[in-house]
């Protein structure tokens, strides 16, 4: 049990979280009319900047669960300084279980398979579609498994965030136990449910293909995209007490390791998906990439290699650069930005031969995002910044805050 707090440091977040979250708001709004305009002038457009936004956003939710069970297994002050925005990012779980409503309701203009199959011009890939439509993708089945993807994502969320909660009065239980328990199995649970998603909702756009560690690529993706969303927050935060108090370069240096080890996990799945097929050479994997390296996509892929782990690989190897909030926060921006290429790169080619970028692949994802931070803003407000009588809070909150003697 943690020790009493006798002169403790004020642990709510600073007012700025919640004029950040009335701004987001505000964009999210004006986007949003925006792109509801385009849902009606431009539908194959919007769904498709749609899909592209939500994966976007989705991917930072679930990568801050994976991280933040991560932390509950492995203990550590780099993990308990953001656990809250970790925490928040999860807790943004049902704004989006209602959010992939639009992807439901636009399958045909998404997925070829969700459309009748006298509209399949490719004979081949019609009797292919003829044998799937049956057994897997099929539109009740779809529904189904997306419910079910959601419900276990959020039972995970409620488990973690109920006993955080509990955490932050005097007297709290002792939940470290209870966190592993969860975290383990909510790890694998994790891997296997978003490897079944993105098949389900962006393997599936292209039906005859398959890559058995695509679900890889994405998940790696996910936990990137979480990391660097959450030191960006805590840069925001840093101007204001009490981050200015907890975080310590030390722990910046872990969060920038972090990125390195993520960084290179996500360049080397790619590649060794691209090995794997290009090797194979077997008509049903190539098309993948037959279709991004050609009509100018095979552009991006080069801009990802260098400009998604190269350049970024080669900053992080810098150990100052590593531990200084002020400098990782804008590699962390330029991050997210390749987390939005590379889904772009993955999800556009399959509704166009060449390189087209359309004004819905702008807009709709910053409509999304808009809702989506005004919601995490929301919930990071609601909860102190630190869950003060965890057993943990120690490595973050300094002795003399806590009530302790130095030498404690």
């Amino acid at each position: 049990m943690s020790a009493p707090i006798s002169q403790p440091l004020d642990l709510t977040a600073p007012p700025v979280v919640h004029k950040i979250a009335r701004r987001s708001l505000i964009v999210g709004v004006v986007f949003g009319i925006a792109a509801i305009a385009l849902a009606f002038t431009r539908p194959d457009e919007f769904y498709r900047g749609y899909l592209l936004g939500y994966m976007c956003w989705l991917g930072v939710a679930l990568g801050s669960m994976a991280v933040l069970m991560i932390r509950h297994l492995t203990g550590g002050g780099w993990g308990m300084v953001i656990r809250r925005i970790l925490g928040a990012a999860m807790r943004t779980l049902p704004l989006l279980a209602i959010l992939f409503i639009p992807v439901i309701l636009g399958m045909h203009h998404l997925y070829v398979w969700a459309r009748p199959l006298d509209e399949v011009a490719d004979k081949h890939l019609r009797e292919h579609l003829e044998q799937i439509t049956k057994t897997y993708l099929t539109t009740n089945g779809f529904i189904i498994r997306a419910i079910v993807y959601f419900a276990i994502w959020n039972l995970l969320s409620f488990l973690l965030s109920i006993w955080s909660k509990q955490t932050d009065r005097a007297g709290a239980p002792d939940n470290t136990q209870r966190f592993k328990a969860v975290a383990g199995p909510g790890l694998i649970l994790y891997g296997f449910t978003i490897t079944f998603a993105v098949i389900d909702w962006v393997m599936s756009i292209d039906p005859s293909w398959i890559s058995t560690i695509f679900g890889l690529v994405i998940l790696i993706g996910e936990v990137l995209s979480a990391m660097c969303f959450a030191v960006v927050v805590e840069r925001i935060l840093y101007n204001y007490r009490p981050m200015s108090e907890m975080l310590k370069p030390d722990f910046v240096h872990d969060h920038g390791k972090w990125m390195l080890t993520f960084i290179m996990l996500w360049a080397y799945f790619s590649f060794s998906q691209w090995l794997i097929i290009w090797a194979g050479n077997l008509p049903t994997e190539i098309t993948f990439y037959l279709k991004r390296f050609n009509g100018n996509w095979g552009y991006i892929g080069l801009f990802l290699a260098i400009f998604h782990f190269a350049v970024p690989f080669a900053i992080l190897l810098s150990r100052p650069f590593k531990r200084n909030i002020r400098k990782l926060v804008w590699l962390a921006i330029w991050l997210m930005l390749m987390r939005y290429v590379d889904l772009f790169w993955t999800i556009e080619p399959n509704f166009s031969r060449v390189l087209t970028i359309s004004v819905a692949d702008v807009i709709v994802p910053i409509a999304i995002g808009g809702f989506w931070l005004a919601y995490f803003f929301r919930n990071l407000g609601s909860l102190p910044l630190l869950p003060a009588y965890d057993p943990s809070a120690g490595e973050v909150i300094e002795p003399h805050h806590r009530g302790v003697p130095e030498s404690a």
